[in-house]
């Protein structure tokens, strides 16, 4: 009797192993399966308020936030200090902002509030809207994307993000190897 038990549990042991074996892999099936249906962020280029002229491939092995504002725009002027403690937070760790003016923004009133307000990240004129085009044509402000070190987009903020889960999916995105 103390060997087919033995033998009973030898047996549940080895379906356990196979079971936690099949959900690791089915687990990693469908993280690749997410990974890989992320889309790529569009190849576009952002011209500086310093002249500076960056463009998204440039951009590769870091983890990037673009955010589309306007200084007309009250939801994206009361986000702002958000986004400057948010980069703040993570610059060290490889994170990137570009704030993209919006077209119809007004160049003088983009570089005093920038000015003013010392953002410390890159602050962006979309003077003929290219770059809101090539991001799905950008029309509402705040629109904000995430974009991983793969140049890959992770997510799309309509509005002004929740912060807290912004920064809990940074940390995240910010572990992953480049």
């Amino acid at each position: 009797m103390n060997d087919t038990i033995q033998t009973h549990g030898i047996g549940d042991s080895m379906k356990s192993s196979f079971i936690a074996a099949l959900a690791l892999v089915l687990l990693g099936a469908a993280g690749l399966y997410t990974f890989s249906q992320r889309p790529s962020a569009p190849d576009v280029s952002f011209t500086t308020l310093n002249g500076e002229t960056v463009t998204t491939g440039q951009l590769r092995g870091k983890v990037v936030l673009v955010n589309f504002w306007a200084t007309t725009c009250t939801t994206c002027i009361k986000e702002m200090p958000h986004l400057v403690g948010t980069y703040e937070k993570f610059a060290a760790r490889g994170f990137e902002t570009i704030a993209v003016a919006m077209e119809y923004d007004v160049p003088s009133q983009v570089k005093a509030y920038a000015e003013r307000n010392a953002l410390p990240f890159r602050i962006a004129l979309d003077t003929r809207g290219e770059v809101a085009r090539g991001f799905n044509d950008v029309r509402l402000t705040p629109t904000t994307f995430l974009m991983d070190k793969r140049g890959k987009i992770v997510h799309k903020y309509l509005g002004e993000p929740d912060f807290n889960k912004l920064h809990t999916v940074l940390d995240q995105l910010l572990s992953e190897p480049a």
